[in-house]
């Protein structure tokens, strides 16, 4: 398993950055060869399952995911205050889990910290730090198209 951490500062209000970063189907919009699919009748906060697909074809597998801690920002539509949300992956192949934390930042904007501890089934330790190296590039290129895309 591997731990990486992505940071980003973001013109947009902290409740706002919580709605883009949670809004989990978009995430499917800006991951390459992923789409994602909410399982639960009414997507939002703890006990929500979704699914992202990835892959190609035969290549392809799934990556159940349940929200097992959600905290939203306080005034949630508005700049809001510290927000959390903390997902555990169900997945045979993917394993660990993913935090996403928003916080206010005084005169406007907020901050974004996307954590991750990513494992692999199957996956030899030696090339962790290569995993570690993609996931930190691709949830960094993900966070970033979220944060734009109103």
């Amino acid at each position: 398993m591997v731990l990486f951490v992505v940071r980003r500062d973001s013109s947009v209000s902290a409740g706002e950055a919580w709605q883009r970063l949670t809004a989990w189907e978009r995430h499917g919009r800006v991951v390459p060869l992923t789409r994602v699919s909410v399982v639960t009748v009414a997507p939002g906060g703890v006990g929500t399952v979704f699914v992202a697909r990835s892959g190609v074809g035969g290549a392809a597998f799934d990556d159940p995911m349940e929200v097992v801690v959600w905290r939203p920002p306080e005034g949630e539509g508005s700049g809001g205050g510290f927000g959390l949300c903390r997902l555990v992956k169900r997945g045979a192949f993917v394993t660990g889990w993913a935090e996403v934390e928003v916080r206010p930042v005084v005169g406007g904007g907020s901050w974004v910290v996307w954590r991750e501890e990513l494992g692999v089934r199957g996956l030899p330790r030696v090339l962790d730090p290569v995993l570690r190296w993609a996931a930190r590039w691709v949830f960094g290129r993900a966070v970033d198209k979220l944060l734009r895309w109103p």
